[in-house]
């Protein structure tokens, strides 16, 4: 037994949790899938996730303390991108889905509130998206 594993990371491990935490929400997801795209408002975040302003900006201040999120202020108005990193979470975090080859368990709620793969269109990546929704942003 002489090969040597480096000693464990424990502060590490805590902030590699907690932003797998924060993309494990479904709306959260779709946020960052938007904002890796382009620059965007709460409030057209807000159409992209069919949610209500103030549900995004809790969205947002989740993915903003987790180092996932930047914004910048233009006037009265608060702009949010993904920060560089984020794409590439993404995509591995899809790769990974993809290869387990299970399918996303309905959800509470009925046969309207299905998750269903939804192709992006500069990638070819598939992205989760509820079925009865418009997909706003494309």
């Amino acid at each position: 037994m002489g090969t040597q594993i480096g000693s464990w990371d424990s502060v590490g491990a805590e902030r590699a949790v907690a932003v797998l935490k924060a993309v494990a929400d479904p709306s959260r997801y779709r946020l960052l899938w938007a904002l890796s795209r382009q620059e965007l408002p709460v409030s057209a975040l807000a159409e992209v996730v069919d949610a209500n302003v103030p549900a995004v900006s809790q969205h947002l201040a989740r993915l903003r303390a987790a180092g996932l999120v930047e914004s910048r202020r233009e006037g009265t108005r608060i702009y949010y991108r993904a920060a560089s990193r984020v794409r590439g979470l993404l995509e591995e975090a899809q790769l990974v889905a993809d290869a387990t080859g299970e399918k996303p368990a309905v959800e509470a709620g009925g046969p309207s509130e299905a998750v269903t793969a939804v192709r992006e269109p500069a990638t070819g990546a598939a992205r989760p998206a509820r079925v009865g929704r418009p997909v706003a942003g494309h």
